[in-house]
């Protein structure tokens, strides 16, 4: 039962990973085409995407938090310590936040709700099914802590420490890695910056 479990959750969890290469494929293509109406080297798009390069670390960091928490034990039992007492579904949350800092590499306020926007919505498709399974998976237990511990936005006033359970350096690393693509924002807008000034990309849409 143990094996069909972790099998079960490992489909959604690579769904999730597959869902999160799309979203960052879906918004390098959109970046490609559009432009801010704030200009390159002005202080309003440069303090957008410095603003988005937070975000983006923030998301790296907070889904190596949740990971420390989770730690493969997601099929076993309810892990409801650290990120998991505020939130059911930190990895998600985090993701978003880097999603939208992706989006502010446009230098774009529009940039950075749209693509928060987007990213919530594909996860929340994601979400739902994985709830089901667990629930299932879990029982009791489980059903308890959906009561009480929202989906999505973080309820800051429920957090407690709990237990990380035995630490896994290997999925702290994957983690690590699948958060790293958002960095690629970094260099690679920087370059669709420059060839559009040069004329070398043609714009097909702005945001303010």
């Amino acid at each position: 039962m143990d094996n069909e479990l972790k099998y079960g959750l490992g489909n959604y969890q690579q769904m999730r990973r597959l869902v999160l290469a799309v979203l960052v494929v879906v918004l390098f293509l959109a970046l490609l085409f559009g432009q801010s109406t704030f200009p390159p080297d002005t202080p309003v798009h440069e303090t957008i995407e410095m603003f988005g390069v937070l975000l983006i670390f923030l998301g790296i960091v907070g889904r190596l938090w949740a990971t420390l928490y989770i730690g493969g034990r997601k099929s076993s039992e309810v892990v409801t310590g650290g990120p998991y007492s505020i939130t059911r579904n930190p990895l998600y949350v985090f993701s978003t936040l880097a999603a939208a800092g992706v989006g502010a590499q446009i230098g774009s306020f529009s940039g950075i709700i749209l693509f928060g926007l987007l990213c919530a919505g594909a996860f929340h498709i994601v979400i739902l099914r994985e709830e089901k399974f667990l629930k299932e998976a879990l029982g009791a237990p489980y059903a308890a802590y959906l009561a009480r511990v929202p989906r999505f936005f973080p309820n800051l006033s429920l957090y407690q420490e709990g237990d990380t359970g035995s630490f896994k350096p290997r999925l702290l690393l994957t983690t690590l890695l699948d958060g790293l693509v958002f960095l690629i924002a970094l260099p690679a807008f920087e370059l669709i910056d420059g060839a559009q000034q040069s004329g070398m990309l043609p714009v097909w849409f702005t945001l303010p």
